[in-house]
């Protein structure tokens, strides 16, 4: 058995968190990456800004190393996290969530698992350690990843855990629609009982 470094894998875990957000963007429109399709207004880049703001908030503000740039959402509006403004690019949006990993490391790599900060917006139950704070945006940002392959399923069809791999059975789409089907059968016998 291979012994494994703690912050290196809790380090990996988010990596290919923040990976799978950002491929749910690849080949799809403008409009597609914005539009609301949930009544709660989920969307798909909506979803990679409020992580940006997660991270920056999390692993910079928590450690005591807020962010020096003006960050594009306000305290007057509790969602503007949460959408981007028409003026928001793709561009920047993806740069910002990048721009926000970069500062997240300099967090990792300067404190030690054990290092103490304070989550500003968690009152007294705020103080942590970063072992905690990775845990919790690991989550995060896997609990998006899940919204973002469904958001994506909805828009045109594309699922899977990454690129290179759907993570799900590789059969046609008369087998999709006979299995969905099944599903729809069960719910409806379930329901009657």
């Amino acid at each position: 058995m291979t012994i494994s470094d703690p912050k290196l894998d809790l380090r990996r875990y988010l990596q290919q968190g923040r990976d799978a957000m950002l491929w749910k963007l690849d080949g799809l429109s403008e409009y597609d990456i914005r539009r609301p399709l949930t009544p709660t207004g989920t969307n798909l880049l909506g979803l990679v800004k409020h992580l940006a703001a997660c991270e920056f908030g999390y692993f910079g503000d928590t450690f005591g190393r807020p962010y020096a740039d003006a960050l594009p959402w306000s305290e007057d509006d509790p969602n503007s996290d949460m959408f981007a403004m028409p003026g928001e690019s793709r561009e920047f949006i993806t740069g910002l969530y990048r721009k926000a990993w970069a500062h997240a490391d300099i967090t990792f790599d300067t404190l030690d698992l054990a290092a103490v900060g304070q989550v500003p917006w968690w009152g007294e139950q705020g103080e942590v350690n970063l072992h905690r704070i990775l845990i919790h945006m690991i989550a995060e940002t896997h609990r998006h990843a899940g919204h973002a392959d469904i958001i994506r399923e909805m828009i045109d069809g594309a699922v899977g855990l990454r690129a290179d791999n759907s993570n799900l059975p590789e059969e046609d789409p008369a087998w999709w629609m006979e299995y969905c089907s099944r599903v729809e059968e069960a719910a409806t016998a379930a329901a009657q009982v």
